[in-house]
């Protein structure tokens, strides 16, 4: 029976040696195998937002690589290279996930997706650039996140007239009224600019400030007097007395004037006032009958010296119509002579001597404010002979 044993035993030491023989050679395939697997992997670098993942793997594109790290790439990512890439070791997988803003752009309002940082990188993206007098908001450096929005102004010139000066001015408003508060102009309760407040900004366009002022202006005047007559039966028929000198009055008109831009364009009367009341002319005229003789003691026929001057009439003041109604002007052949009716009688015929030679015969039909006493007025139709005559010394004796 002990040798039996000692067989059993021999079997069964025999049976362990040989599994473990097998347990070790397969740890030893196993741990092979692992290392080769190891080996044979792609040594990459995957660049997520700027930071860097090491990564070893057996994906062999960079398609499968990113599905491999449960990473999903847009198409509006960027990734670099592309995703049909084959991998190879030591390459650099870079991807930058698209974020959705929204740019409005003059107005115009878009949904742009984006890998830029900031919204200066995202101009660049969209070639917009950026002049010194356009408008973003936020400023270029804000950095961008989802569902940013994004608005941006770009300035364009008009010129402006204000207050005397006229300049070229950049401008991102819309209406005249947005402008004017740009730039800080107050209009007041008359002013006005064109074109008008609600009116659109365009490129290249004029606005116009127009400065408004309306004042009250007051303006003297004289005004003229009245000349007033009164019968006088003291005085001979056909002559005149100046009672009362006649004076100016004075009237204040008051005008509301409109001025644009300091410039007067409108002047109305509102109201006159009388500051000074004028005084009218008395003037006493003669009823009393003329006497048909030389005055102061004369007598018809009689040759008396007197002081002659000579008239046309066109003289200054004159209206060719004497004082008894003949028109000189329609008559210059008539024989007239103005005179003092105090001396010489209106409507006589008197003959007119001159150094010993008679001129001829002429009808009293005129008087004048200068000829006074022992004067005469001669008519003659020739201007020049009438300066030629001045003044001189003649006899004259009634006709008739």
């Amino acid at each position: 029976m002990i040798p039996n044993m000692k067989k059993l035993f021999s079997d069964s030491l025999t049976g362990k040696r040989l599994i473990m023989s097998i347990v070790s050679m397969l740890l030893l395939i196993g741990v092979a195998s692992f290392a080769t697997y190891e080996l044979t992997k792609t040594q990459v670098t995957l660049v997520i937002d700027g930071e860097e993942i090491a990564l070893k793997t057996h994906s062999k594109t960079v398609d499968e690589l990113m599905l491999e790290n449960d990473i999903l790439v847009g198409e509006h990512d960027f990734i670099e290279p592309s995703l049909e890439t084959e991998l190879t070791n030591d390459v650099n997988v870079v991807w930058t996930p698209a974020i959705l803003v929204y740019v409005t752009n003059d107005g115009e309002r878009s949904p742009v997706w984006t890998t830029a940082n900031t919204i200066e990188e995202l101009f660049e993206e969209l070639n917009i650039i950026v002049e010194d007098y356009d408008k973003i908001k936020p400023s270029l450096e804000t950095k961008l996140t989802e569902d940013l929005q994004v608005n941006y102004e770009s300035a364009f010139a008009v010129t402006l007239n204000s207050d005397g000066e006229k300049k070229e001015v950049w401008t991102t408003s819309t209406t005249v009224a947005d402008f004017l508060e740009a730039e800080e102009i107050t209009l007041g309760e008359l002013d006005r600019v064109e074109p008008e407040k609600e009116k659109f900004v365009k490129a290249n366009s004029e606005i116009n400030v127009v400065r408004v002022e309306k004042v009250t202006d007051v303006v003297e005047e004289a005004t003229n007097f009245a000349t007033v007559s009164r019968n006088d039966n003291s005085l001979t028929r056909g002559t005149e007395r100046e009672v009362q000198k006649g004076e100016q009055g004075k009237v204040a008109k008051h005008y509301e004037v409109i001025f644009e831009n300091g410039e007067e364009i409108s002047r109305e009367l509102i109201k006159t006032e009388t500051v000074q009341e004028s005084t009218d002319r008395i003037v006493a005229v003669g009823t009393k009958p003329v006497e048909q003789q030389v005055s102061r003691g004369g007598t018809p026929g009689e040759w008396r010296t007197f002081e002659a001057t000579a008239y046309t009439a066109y003289c200054v003041g004159c209206t060719g119509v004497t004082y008894t109604g003949l028109n000189l002007r329609a008559n210059p052949n008539k024989n007239v002579v103005a005179v003092d009716p105090n001396v010489i009688p209106l409507g006589s015929v008197v003959e007119v001597r001159h150094n010993g030679r008679i001129l001829g015969q002429y009808k009293a039909a005129d008087i004048g404010s200068a000829i006074q006493g022992r004067k005469i007025d001669i008519f003659m139709s020739d201007r020049s002979a009438a300066l030629r005559w001045g003044r001189q010394n003649v006899q004259v004796r009634i006709i008739k």
